[in-house]
């Protein structure tokens, strides 16, 4: 009698399996970008990010307003960073976006939004993780910033996001944009600088929410379960980094497979995997110095 060595969670299918051409939208945490570069290698028509990574639920909805709009940034959004980094960046983008002048800082931003624009309106899929339900607002401004630019933590005030707010932020947004499906799910990766107990405070407020779009939206949204899977399935220590808190490369492809097998039909998996066959083809280098 074998013995059962995991509580596997069912993901089932998503009711509007799509295809690689669709034209998908990713925003959110860095758990994001891992899904986002996993979909660029498996062939899928994907934009990225193209603020950089994003934690809270509101600077998830001013961005996607802002593809929407394609409003270009100016020298009023430009911001020196802090801590001496002699950078400008904006408090709509992360800081990998900084850059040495105004110029050059507008220059790649607005070269990003206008790309990422016009694919937004072409996209037929948003995929958005939601990593807190804390944010930082400016006091000068009373904006919620998307980060906080390594400048002064006395600039800002730290607030939690309650799952009414951040629900129907997510309920304009889909309701926003007919024309489109939307996946929802929340980050594997813990936020642990509140401790434990706090992580999943913060984390249940986001499923609640998420629970409560799909639910009045059941014909455009869904919930793709990446958190349960790696709490649940992949709780092993094995399957996290170095640092204890980030999926591992085989927690991500694990999550990945999971969600291939949730979302496309098995003709659009064949060409997932043809797609990663020829990457990893392309990558590989021969050893020329061998007898």
């Amino acid at each position: 009698m074998g013995m059962k060595l995991q509580t596997p969670v069912e993901v089932g299918a998503w009711a509007f399996p799509s295809g690689l051409d669709e034209g998908y939208v990713v925003l959110g945490s860095c758990f994001a970008d891992s899904v986002g570069r996993l979909m660029e290698g498996g062939g899928f028509k994907v934009r990225v990010n193209p603020f950089g990574t994003l934690y809270n639920p509101v600077s998830v909805y001013n961005s996607l307003m802002r593809l929407s709009s394609g409003i270009p940034f100016g020298k009023e959004d430009c911001v020196m960073m802090g801590a001496g980094a002699g950078l400008v960046c904006s408090f709509s983008h992360h800081t990998s976006f900084a850059r040495a002048s105004e110029e050059d800082f507008l220059e790649n931003a607005n070269a990003s939004l206008s790309g990422a624009s016009a694919f937004f309106h072409k996209a037929g899929v948003v995929i958005v993780t939601l990593g807190t339900s804390w944010c930082f607002r400016s006091l000068k401004t009373g904006e919620v910033v998307s980060n906080c630019l390594k400048r002064d933590g006395k600039e800002f005030s730290r607030e939690f996001l309650p799952s009414g707010t951040t629900a129907s932020l997510l309920c304009r947004m889909v309701e926003r944009f007919p024309d489109k499906k939307f996946i929802f799910t929340v980050s594997p990766i813990r936020h642990l600088s509140d401790g434990a107990h706090g992580n999943q405070v913060s984390k249940s407020s986001l499923l609640l929410a998420v629970d409560k779009v799909c639910a009045a939206f059941p014909e455009r949204a869904a919930y793709f379960p990446s958190y349960e899977i790696m709490m649940d399935e992949l709780r092993d220590y094995r399957f996290y980094a170095e640092d204890m808190v980030h999926p591992s490369s085989l927690a991500e492809d694990y999550i990945w497979q999971r969600f291939c097998e949730w979302a496309l039909s098995p003709s659009e998996i064949e060409k997932v995997k043809t797609a990663e066959k020829l990457l990893r083809k392309s990558l590989h280098r021969p050893n020329l110095n061998r007898d």
